[in-house]
C-alpha cells in the first residue's frame, strides 16, 4: 500500500474507533463489575450476568454498527486513488538580488520567490502513462524578465491549477507517441543536454533560444533503438483550442520541431530542424533586435553532450549548443534576417561530497545578424554566464547558491547585469 493511501486508512480507522468505544460501555456492565470486587461474599464460580448486560436485546446494535464499518469502509475505497496512480511533489523557494536590472527595465530590491508542484502519473495498461502536473507560484518581477529569468519561476498570482496535461503510449516495440492539451515541445524530444541550470533559463536545453518554451495543444512522436539511434518529431499550437486560429489554420501560432539523434553510453549528438508560424515564444535567450514578433521562419540546430568514465575528478560533463534562424516575410520595424546563439556548459559532480554539483556556463543570446537589404541594425553583442554550487543536507533536500552575470544582455551596452541568488528545493 503506498505511503498516500496508509495516511488516508490511518486516519479513517481514528474515526471508526470513536463509536467502537461508545459502544464497549453499552455492552460491559462497569457498576457490575465494582460491585463484584467490593463484595465480601466469596463463591464458587463467576455468572455471565454478572459482567455483561443484555447482549442478546442489544445483538441488533451490533450488527448495525458492524454495518456501518463496511459501509465507511467501501466508501473509502471508492474514494481512493487507483492502484496504479502515483504522487509526488516538490516545493522551491529562492531568494536574490540584480545589480543592473534597472538597465532593463526592473528593480534592484531583493526579491523572492516560490513554486509547488504535484505530480500524478497514471497507467492503464502498464506501458501508457497519463501525466498531471499541478502548480502554484509567485515571484518577483526581476526573475520574470528574459535575461534574468530563473530556472525554477512560474508565477500564478497563488493559484494552484493545471500546469501540464498530457498522455503517452506505445506504438509497437521502440515508438513512443504523445498527445496533450498541455505540453510544449521539449517534453517529446530525446534528451539533448544534460546540463542542469543552476540560476537562469538561458542555459536550459543547452540554450533555450531556438527551444523557447510555451505550453498548449500538442502531440509528436519518438523512436529509439536499441543501437542508440533516434529520431523524434513533434508541434505544439498556442491557438490550436481558439476559434480564431484552430489546428494548423492559417493564423495558428505553431513550433514543429524535428529531432534526429545518437546517443551512446557516455556521450550524444543531435540535430534539429524547426518549422515555426506566428511564434514569439523564443525570448528566454534573446536580445531585443533578435525577438521578432508574430513570426514565420525556419531553425537549426545542434547539440551533443559528453560524460567522463567516473565523477569526483577534474574533468567535467561538457553540454554544448548552437542555433540558428531565419525569418520569413520580415517587415519594418523588425528587420532581421538571421540570427544566431551558442551554450557551453560544465559540470562537475561528486567534488566536495556526494550528489553534490558544480556547474558553470557560458551563452551567447540569440542576436542578430544578418538584415533585410538596405535596412541597418544596431546589434550588441551579448554574453551570459553562470556559475553555483548545490549540494544536499539530505536525500530530499537540495540548496543551491549562485552567481550569474552578463553585458549588452538585451539591446544597448548599458545592459550590463549581475546577480546573486540562493534556491532550496524540497521534493516528496
Amino acid at each position: 500500500m503506498k505511503l498516500f493511501q496508509q495516511m488516508l486508512v490511518a486516519g479513517a480507522s481514528l474515526s471508526l474507533l470513536a463509536p467502537i468505544t461508545a459502544q464497549a460501555s453499552e455492552f460491559v456492565n462497569i457498576e457490575e463489575m465494582n460491585s463484584y470486587t467490593r463484595s465480601q461474599k466469596k463463591s464458587s464460580r463467576l455468572d455471565s450476568k454478572t459482567f455483561t448486560t443484555k447482549i442478546s436485546e442489544d445483538n441488533t446494535s451490533l450488527k448495525g454498527l458492524i454495518n456501518g464499518l463496511e459501509v465507511k469502509q467501501n466508501q473509502f475505497e471508492a474514494g481512493s486513488f487507483s492502484d496504479t496512480t502515483t504522487l509526488d511533489g516538490k516545493a522551491v523557494m529562492f531568494i536574490g538580488a540584480v545589480d543592473g536590472a534597472d538597465e532593463i527595465g526592473e528593480s534592484e530590491t531583493v526579491q523572492t520567490g516560490y513554486t509547488y508542484t504535484m505530480n500524478l502519473n497514471t497507467s492503464f495498461t502498464g506501458d501508457d502513462n497519463l501525466y498531471i502536473r499541478l502548480k502554484a507560484g509567485d515571484n518577483g518581477d526581476v526573475w520574470d524578465e528574459r535575461s534574468t529569468y530563473h530556472i525554477e519561476t512560474k508565477d500564478t498570482g497563488d493559484e494552484f491549477r493545471v500546469d501540464k496535461m498530457w498522455y503517452t503510449f506505445p506504438i509497437g516495440d521502440k515508438i513512443t507517441a504523445f498527445a496533450g492539451p498541455r505540453i510544449e515541445n521539449y517534453y517529446m524530444y530525446i534528451t539533448p543536454s544534460i546540463y542542469k541550470p543552476g540560476a537562469l533559463k538561458s542555459f536550459k536545453l543547452g540554450g533555450n533560444s531556438n527551444f523557447g518554451a510555451s505550453t498548449d495543444v500538442g502531440f509528436g512522436l519518438k523512436y529509439e533503438t536499441d543501437s542508440g539511434f533516434g529520431f523524434a518529431t513533434n508541434l505544439v499550437d498556442k491557438n490550436a483550442d481558439a476559434a480564431a486560429g484552430g489546428l494548423l489554420g492559417d493564423s495558428s501560432v505553431r513550433k514543429w520541431d524535428t529531432q534526429i539523434a545518437y546517443t551512446a553510453e557516455r556521450w550524444h549528438v543531435s540535430a534539429f530542424l524547426t518549422d515555426f508560424q506566428n511564434w514569439t515564444s523564443h525570448s528566454y535567450n534573446a536580445t531585443t533586435l533578435a525577438r521578432q514578433v508574430a513570426s514565420d521562419g525556419t531553425g537549426y540546430s545542434l547539440r551533443a553532450y559528453w560524460m567522463p568514465e567516473e565523477s569526483g575528478t577534474s574533468v567535467p560533463e561538457i553540454s554544448v549548443g548552437y542555433d540558428s534562424k531565419s525569418y520569413e516575410d520580415v517587415v519594418a520595424p523588425n528587420n532581421v534576417e538571421q540570427a544566431s546563439s551558442y551554450m557551453i556548459g560544465l559540470t562537475w559532480k561528486d567534488i566536495i561530497q556526494p550528489d553534490d554539483r558544480i556547474g558553470l556556463a557560458f551563452t551567447q543570446p540569440l542576436k542578430a545578424t544578418e538584415f533585410l537589404e538596405g535596412a541597418e541594425g544596431n546589434e550588441v553583442d551579448p554574453f551570459i554566464w553562470e556559475a553555483y554550487y548545490a549540494f544536499k543536507p539530505n536525500d530530499s533536500m537540495e540548496i543551491r547558491p549562485a552567481i550569474f552575470g552578463g553585458t549588452d544582455v538585451m539591446a544597448d551596452d548599458q545592459d550590463d547585469i549581475f546577480g546573486v541568488l540562493t534556491t532550496a528545493t524540497f521534493k516528496f
